[in-house]
């Protein structure tokens, strides 16, 4: 997974709304509409952006889809946060060792 395609495809708010509602509970376009304030139309850009991020999946019930959170759609971004942390958690361990060294 790209961690910049996925934080591009979170950074737009009605976007990550979107994603947040498909991660709580495996939702059509039609209900996904009914929460948030854009057109069918924009629903399914939104869907897509997040599907092409790895973010999102949909499986065909009947003529709908329904889209729900992909299993394994934020696990290079949390890889990606916690190896960010240890950088960060490193580095003030360094500075702390260094300030109590003076």
């Amino acid at each position: 997974m790209d961690v910049g395609a996925t934080l591009t495809a979170l950074a737009d708010p009605t976007r990550r709304r979107v994603f947040e509602l498909v991660a709580d509970s495996p939702r059509s376009v039609k209900q996904l509409t009914e929460l948030v304030p854009v057109s069918q139309p924009a629903v399914s850009q939104h869907l897509k952006v997040l599907g092409e991020a790895g973010l999102v999946v949909g499986r065909r019930q009947g003529a709908r889809t329904i889209y729900g959170a992909a299993p394994a759609g934020l696990q290079a971004l949390r890889e990606w946060i916690d190896r960010m942390w240890d950088d960060v958690l490193d580095a003030y361990t360094e500075a702390a060792r260094r300030e109590q060294e003076r």
